[in-house]
């Protein structure tokens, strides 16, 4: 092939790809109806900030136990969630909910008090069905389960997140083989918005 026909080749190739990038970034996030209507659901509640309590604990009392418990739908997009999960004084914690195009992941972004990234973070999971409006479930993934293993603590490989969202309270419940811990937030009486969580 002469020198002529290959760069050519190359180009257009090139171009090819860009187009091809393209059409994959603006393909719609999410398409399943019952996945947008939870998290518009959640996104209506942006700005504001709820108390919850700890409902279930079945290996508790834990760290969380007798401290304010706050959720502040803090930052939105049209594909992204950003809620500080704040225990008492501890604003380590920030759920992000992001639209994948296939569904919808959940991340756990914990933080140092400096803002960087403790060794436990962005653990997770994505949706594997269409769930309902009202509830969405997050089983581990891959990273999740390896970094789990690296902790030292592989028993929970099997963690599922789940979410459930209804006009009078958010849930954010957590289970696997023999654990089950679960807040549930008041969201018909709106509290001051906390400050902005560590590293953000």
């Amino acid at each position: 092939m002469h020198k002529i026909q290959i760069a050519t080749f190359l180009s257009l190739a090139l171009c090819s790809t860009g187009q091809a990038e393209t059409q994959i970034s603006a393909a719609p996030a999410v398409s399943i109806a019952s996945q947008d209507t939870f998290f518009n659901s959640l996104k209506a509640l942006c700005g504001k900030a709820f108390a919850g309590k700890i409902s279930v604990d079945n290996q508790g009392p834990g760290s969380m136990a007798n401290k304010p418990l706050t959720m502040h739908v803090r930052k939105c997009s049209e594909t992204e969630l950003q809620i500080p999960f704040h225990v008492g004084d501890d604003a380590s914690r920030t759920w992000i909910i992001r639209k994948t195009g296939s569904g919808l992941s959940l991340k756990h972004d914990h933080r140092r008090q400096d803002g960087t990234h403790d060794v436990s973070t962005m653990y997770g999971g994505h949706t594997i069905d269409a769930g309902w409006p009202q509830v969405q479930a997050f089983p581990a993934d891959q990273y999740s389960k390896e970094l789990f293993v690296s902790l030292g603590i592989p028993q929970s490989i099997g963690n599922t997140w789940q979410m459930y969202i209804y006009p009078e309270f958010f849930t954010y419940r957590l289970v696997r083989e023999g654990r089950e811990f679960r807040v549930d937030f008041d969201l018909t009486q709106e509290i001051p918005a906390p400050a902005a969580p560590w590293g953000y």
